[in-house]
């Protein structure tokens, strides 16, 4: 990674001055404007501090967000899109209603679309209207869950999108979605900026597995292992009431494994943790049935939570499916291991009752938590202040306790996992007491 591999793209110089200048109310807020130099470290150890010092490079870092002084857009005449992607995530509509209270109040500018159905309804074949926000539209959408714009998942063709966009006047697009979607809006500015257009693309982070590189955290994180936290809780209960009893939880996490690492820290009483970044043998002396068994024996009751990418390598995966995303259809990890430690300690007959539980779609459907509102606040908060400076091709993040702007690219060239070596995975380890490894020699 370099210095300029951060630099967000601008459709041109700021000549605007910010309504948020003005003072003619009283109650209105003073701000501290960001200056265009303000920069977040990547890395704030000394030791690369040393090392930046020694050979003069600059330091990775991100552009600061916040609201500037002089912005690109004239509020009276800009005209905004929004629009959601991909799966549910708690805080959707939290976002939605921030965006437009942000425009609406603080811009003055009241003329904002929702795109409904995701990226279908840029494609005319769908038709899908598209519905015009008001701050009184969306007064109360926060307090239920899903999105009210509704959602689709897929690719579509951009040059139609692109000529929609034309067509309705747009001047802001925010894209609300994951690293799919944040992929079809750098799509999207590509044609833009192949067309020689003046329209922004602005990205806001979705996805609740918390796995979008180069950002600390995402929105709906928290409030999925909030309720994870709950259903742990209660499948304990159930395993800890059985002689040999089994409660064996999936949850979300396709690639990372952050949710399932972090409800358990947060509980205390998981005592097996089954990440996709950790591959472990059923069977075999260090083999995760015998493992099990182990704990039975000692214990009589055992907790196990698996995300739902764990152990593909255990199937058969030559036919390759994919969703409309264009991600891998996985294997069902949670019923293929109910099955085997049911098949195990049958044909052992050794005693054990389990009950499979999967909150998965409850927890991705709820409405957001008290400290998830308030992040969803903040970053759409920071997504206005961007684009209305001209700012585009970018995502909203949040690194060191700050609020960032990055170029899409850079968030969507990898996917963040847990580093198995690291701080949060030992903790995980420290608090279930299983092994650092389950794989035979």
């Amino acid at each position: 990674m370099k210095y300029e591999d951060f630099l967000v793209s601008t459709l041109g110089k700021g000549s605007v001055i910010s309504p948020l200048r003005h003072t003619h109310r009283a109650e209105n807020p003073v701000y501290k404007f960001v200056d265009d130099s303000e920069r977040i470290l990547y890395d704030v150890s000394l030791e690369n501090f040393k090392k930046c010092h020694e050979t003069g490079e600059l330091p990775v870092s991100f552009e600061k967000a916040g609201p500037k002084e002089n912005i690109y857009f004239e509020p009276a005449k800009t005209k905004v899109a929004i629009v959601t992607c991909g799966g549910l995530c708690p805080g959707v509509n939290n976002v939605i209603r921030s965006l437009v209270n942000e425009l609406y109040y603080r811009y003055g500018i009241s003329r904002i679309l929702g795109i409904q159905y995701g990226y279908e309804g840029l494609i005319p074949s769908y038709n899908h209207p598209a519905i015009e926000l008001t701050s009184t539209m969306v007064n109360y959408i926060h307090l239920t869950g899903g999105t009210f714009l509704g959602s689709s998942r897929g690719d579509q063709d951009v040059e139609k999108m692109v000529d929609t966009l034309e067509i309705l006047n747009i001047n802001i697009l925010f894209c609300i979605g994951g690293d799919g979607t944040l992929r079809g809006a750098h799509a999207i500015h590509k044609e833009i900026e192949k067309r020689k257009l003046k329209i922004c693309v602005a990205g806001i982070p979705k996805t609740i597995d918390n796995d979008l590189d180069l950002i600390q955290k995402s929105f709906g994180f928290e409030t999925a292992f909030s309720i994870a936290n709950d259903v742990i809780r209660n499948a304990h209960n159930e395993a800890s009431g059985a002689f040999n009893g089994i409660a064996l939880v999936k949850l979300m996490g396709r690639d990372s494994g952050f949710i399932a690492a972090s409800a358990a820290l947060a509980i205390q009483e998981v005592n097996f943790v089954l990440v996709p970044e950790i591959t472990f043998d059923l069977y075999g002396p260090k083999g995760f049935l015998n493992v099990l068994k182990s704990r039975l024996e000692d214990r009589h009751h055992a907790v196990i939570v698996v995300a739902e990418g764990t152990g593909q390598e255990f199937f058969d995966c030559s036919d390759n499916n994919k969703d409309l995303s264009g991600n891998v259809k996985y294997k069902d990890i949670g019923v293929y291991l109910k099955d085997k430690i049911s098949e195990e300690f049958k044909n052992n007959e050794y005693p054990y009752s389990i009950k499979y539980i999967d909150p998965s779609y409850i927890i991705r459907s709820a409405p957001a938590n008290a400290n998830d509102s308030k992040f969803c606040n903040l970053l759409a908060q920071n997504a206005v202040h961007a684009a209305l400076s001209g700012r585009t091709d970018f995502v909203t993040g949040f690194w060191n306790n700050q609020f960032t702007i990055m170029p899409i690219q850079m968030v969507v060239a990898k996917r963040k996992k847990i580093d198995v070596e690291g701080e949060l995975w030992w903790n995980v380890l420290e608090a279930t007491g299983q092994p650092i490894s389950m794989k035979n020699s």
